[in-house]
């Protein structure tokens, strides 16, 4: 489609009504690539020849997933303007919100269109962030109703998106309720179907790990149980920490609110270089975290089956959360692109999977990968390649060798965008070495345990102060980098 138009275009023999949906359906061959910057474009030249109601819808559709929800929901404002009132339009106007307003156009989206699974699917989300989750299964179940018996037609929704959207949400909100038996079997059905775009895939990436976390859970506790989870505390002599069972977490809306944080610092390995600062970083920020309200399992110097254990009680627990901080420091290592965290007691021999020793920090992404929970996830990570002699001289795959430094996660090795309400920070730019520092502490950690607790201060201002601090530190030889999908303003310590 987009050769064809491009190939039109060329011709320059088509003015402007014509011109303007040939632009238009190359944008919509744009946005079927992902490529919103060229969906806007074309969208934009299509606007200036002849606007139209599906132009604007199109074009604010791709400014909402590059993440600019005021422009897009200006875009929304003037297709609705141009009118006919459209169901799936205040249902997208209603997505870019982000809360404020969001119910009252979804709600508007069902009135006119009670066939659209879409604004319901939307709703499901807005009651399970209410903690009305009776409300929330009934709207996943009627979405997942109409998906089945209408599947969508509109070209510019991929295949088996919406159906699987309607059971990954649905199977939140019956996870949520401590209906485990249901959240499987939504689970499972989220990863049966064939899954053809971005998004999907990232759903079905949260349903493997949640399927997982559910399988291995006990049976509920009773709604009104209180909620806690583990607070490990540790010494400077500890070799390894590790979380005691987690109570089961009651539904969400008696955890409404909560703000948890995972905080692992390994420094002490037994194979590869230790590192001194690692437990100090990690006890310096879950002291910060604790003393602004945070919920915090902490863990030093963990093996794998340590390391795993707490990653997936919180992964368990932060899904009643409002708020979710995971923080790490000691070694990590891109493979193929994909980043790992590596544990005290990794070796590598002859024979042996490289990634297998390893926790893989897209299975985390994808275990909080939640619209209706905020997720902070900093690592200071990737001080030097920890495992560049044990490669050489054990002969097992190389791909580790030439990567320095952890990859940009703009996506998950799925293939999927970073989850929406989700901020990755490095303690370093992708692909660049971190510093360990000469005190107690990293300067990256040193900075951040510094700034951490600041009342008022927005959690992305916080970072630029951290950032300007560490190059500051550094004589500029580090540059903290992040990237953000958060949807409005995060402050993690009062104002």
């Amino acid at each position: 489609m987009i050769d064809a138009c491009t190939k039109i275009i060329a011709l320059k023999v088509f003015r402007g009504e014509q011109l303007a949906t040939i632009h238009f359906w190359r944008a919509v061959g744009w946005n079927k690539k992902g490529d919103y910057s060229n969906v806007i474009t074309d969208a934009t030249e299509a606007i200036r020849l002849q606007p139209s109601q599906a132009v604007y819808n199109l074009r604010g559709s791709a400014y909402y997933d590059k993440g600019d929800y005021d422009i897009a929901i200006a875009d929304f404002d003037d297709a609705l303007k141009l009118g006919p009132p459209s169901g799936i339009i205040f249902h997208n106007r209603g997505n870019a919100w982000r809360g404020k307003n969001a119910l009252a156009d979804i709600n508007q989206a069902i009135r006119l269109d009670p066939s659209l699974p879409q604004p319901l699917i939307n709703r499901t989300a807005i009651w399970r962030a209410k903690g009305d989750l009776d409300r929330a299964i009934a709207d996943g179940s009627e979405a997942i109703r109409l998906a089945k018996d209408k599947p969508p037609v509109n070209i510019m929704t991929p295949p088996n998106s919406v159906l699987i959207s309607g059971y990954i949400h649905r199977a939140l909100a019956y996870e949520a309720k401590g209906d485990y038996a249901h959240a499987r079997e939504d689970y499972k059905a989220t990863l049966g179907i064939t899954a053809s775009d971005a998004g999907s895939k990232a759903n079905q990436a949260t349903a493997k790990v949640r399927l997982s976390l559910v399988t291995e859970a006990p049976a509920p506790v009773p709604r009104d149980a209180p909620i806690s989870i583990a607070q490990q505390p540790s010494t400077p002599s500890q070799q390894q920490a590790t979380a005691t069972p987690a109570p089961l977490p009651s539904p969400l809306a008696s955890g409404r609110g909560k703000r948890m944080a995972l905080i692992i610092g390994n420094g002490a390995y037994q194979h590869v270089k230790a590192l001194p600062n690692p437990s100090s970083d990690a006890r310096a920020v879950a002291k910060s975290l604790r003393e602004i309200g945070f919920t915090v399992s902490e863990g030093i110097d963990l093996d794998r089956a340590a390391m795993q254990k707490m990653t997936r009680d919180f992964l368990r627990e932060a899904a009643r959360a409002q708020v979710a901080v995971v923080y790490y420091a000691g070694h990590g290592v891109q493979v193929d692109g994909r980043n790992y965290l590596i544990p005290v007691d990794v070796e590598l021999k002859p024979g042996t999977g490289m990634t297998e020793a390893m926790i893989d920090m897209d299975t985390i992404m994808a275990g909080l990968d939640d619209q209706v929970r905020t997720n902070i996830l900093i690592f200071d990570a990737c001080r030097n390649n920890p495992m560049a002699q044990q490669v050489a001289s054990a002969g097992v795959n190389r791909g580790i060798e030439g990567a320095s430094g952890l990859a940009a996660p703009t996506s998950l090795g799925t293939g999927a965008t970073l989850g929406a309400g989700t901020l990755i920070a490095f303690a370093t730019a992708p692909g660049q070495v971190a510093l360990d520092g000469e005190g107690a502490n990293s300067p990256f950690s040193a900075a951040l345990s510094r700034h951490l607790g600041t009342p008022g201060l927005e959690v992305q201002q916080m970072l630029t102060r951290v950032r300007a601090e560490v190059v500051s530190s550094t004589k500029h030889k580090q540059v903290p980098w992040s990237n953000s999908s958060l949807l409005g303003e995060v402050y993690l310590a009062e104002r």
